[in-house]
């Protein structure tokens, strides 16, 4: 008999102290950047990884006052290269400044990317967002080990947010900084066909088997039981499916139909990112022939999938 999953219970009370160096563990500190707003939660959380010399993952947004911090924090020590988790610009668009400012190889995973070619008439709702034209020194690979600011550091491929998006585990530690892949104080945004459900899902049990328990997100605070945590967030997932094929059933017929029956009292700021994420629902359950979806110039159509016609 299958465990019952823990609640899903996000953690809110963080404080980033932005622009300060703050040590988490050794060989490790956070600089967050002021860049608070409702994707970002407090700011996005730059790591210092190393001592003698540092390398700098996901340097952030392109702001001023972020930049000053960053070289404050680097006080001059070499830095051995810039890692980036993604290509969202509230984590990369920072990376070329820095890059000439310091002489440090930019390493990531490759070029920003969609998950699956858009069909027709489908926008790329985060299109704006995502940096197209940056290009790393070094591609990184899924299950490579490598010497960053003297800490070893393992490469685990995590799609689904994003195509391009990885995170990084400290060899022989419980520490991987996860990026968006998994964050406490929020369930993550998966925009199709930016990112993909299917990706997400998959990473998710990727992630989980990984050696590392303690996760430490792009935004808000570290998580000490991340396994447990990210078990909640695929049970989320999976209560969210649920709730589509019966909203469905019930008689919606849009991804309007849903948000107005799923999030009936969320803020009008969050509604554009629930619509996102349940499109990307919406895919995953089409490609799996648990709902019926139609695709029309007019706006995706939904209809229940009928007895003996699935798959």
């Amino acid at each position: 008999m299958a465990a019952t999953p823990v609640p899903l219970r996000f953690e809110t009370n963080f404080e980033p102290e932005t622009g300060r160096l703050v040590t988490l563990a050794p060989n490790l500190a956070r600089v967050t950047a002021p860049n608070t707003g409702p994707y970002t939660f407090a700011g996005t959380n730059t790591f210092l990884v190393g001592t003698a010399s540092v390398a700098v993952i996901d340097p952030g947004p392109d702001d001023a006052r972020h930049f000053a911090a960053l070289l404050a924090a680097i006080a001059h020590r070499p830095v051995e290269a810039i890692l980036l988790t993604h290509t969202h610009k509230d984590h990369c668009a920072l990376a070329a400044r820095l890059k000439a400012a310091t002489g440090a190889p930019l390493w990531f995973e490759g070029r920003h990317r969609l998950s699956r070619k858009p069909r027709l008439f489908e926008m790329n709702a985060v299109a704006r967002a995502s940096d197209w034209s940056l290009a790393p020194d070094r591609t990184l690979r899924d299950g490579e080990t490598l010497s960053a600011g003297g800490v070893a550091l393992k490469v685990v491929a995590t799609p689904g947010h994003c195509a391009n998006h990885l995170a990084l585990g400290f060899d022989g530690t419980p520490f991987v900084l996860c990026g968006d892949h998994v964050m406490g104080w929020s369930s993550t945004l998966v925009s199709a066909p930016d990112g993909s459900m299917a990706d997400y899902l998959a990473s998710l049990d990727k992630l989980i088997a990984a050696p590392f328990s303690h996760y430490l997100p792009a935004h808000g605070g570290g998580i000490a039981d991340g396994r447990t945590y990210a078990t909640a967030l695929k049970a989320h997932r999976a209560m969210r499916n649920a709730q589509i094929v019966a909203a469905v059933g019930a008689g919606a017929r849009s991804i309007g139909d849903l948000l107005k029956r799923i999030y009936p009292d969320l803020k009008p700021m969050l509604l554009p990112a629930a619509r996102m994420t349940l499109k990307a629902h919406v895919e995953y359950l089409g490609d799996r022939g648990e709902i019926a979806v139609s695709r029309r110039p007019t706006g995706t159509r939904l209809a229940p999938v009928q007895a003996g016609n699935a798959g």
